[in-house]
């Protein structure tokens, strides 16, 4: 990799884990429990359409393990790579097949409140967890759009040099 754009990956994981952490000092209750607006996920959107699906997944995958030890636990690490697998898997998926910003974002949130829903229903055994599902994945729709807005207006004002 190039030193410039090795940099440039560890300032848009340093920006998701500082996301990870703002997120968590202002808990957002909309009530169901473990709602998040996702907000560190700008920064794998905006590094998808920046550079590629190689260093999306490396910003994701460094970003949950290293706000997971420094603000959460092992379920926490858990949870969001179980989301985050299946949400980046989807988004690569969508991003190829020719979606908008703006889709791919959403399909990455309603996809990683899925893989999050599968999770719970495993370890809790029971399919009741999905009674969560329709405002969980409402959420997804609309904290996916208002990323998926954050990065094109990033993505349109980041300069050529950097890549």
């Amino acid at each position: 990799m190039r030193n410039k754009k090795l940099v440039t990956i560890a300032l848009f994981t340093t920006t998701a884990l500082m996301l990870s952490y703002i997120e968590s000092l202002f808990p957002f209750f909309f009530g169901v429990p473990g709602m998040k607006l996702g907000l560190a996920n700008l920064a794998v959107v905006i590094t998808l359409y920046f550079y590629g699906w190689r260093e999306a997944l490396v910003v994701n995958v460094l970003r949950i393990v290293l706000s997971g030890l420094l603000f959460g636990n092992l379920f926490s690490i858990l949870f969001s790579l179980g989301g985050a697998a299946i949400s980046f898997i989807c988004m690569t998926l969508m991003k190829k097949l020719g979606l908008t910003l703006y889709g791919v974002s959403m399909a990455g949130g309603v996809f990683h409140n899925v893989g999050q829903l599968l999770i719970a229903a495993f370890l809790v055994q029971t399919v009741e967890i999905g009674y969560y599902a329709p405002f969980l994945l409402a959420a997804g729709l609309v904290t996916g759009f208002l990323i998926g807005v954050l990065a094109r207006e990033l993505l349109r004002r980041m300069p050529e040099e950097l890549r």
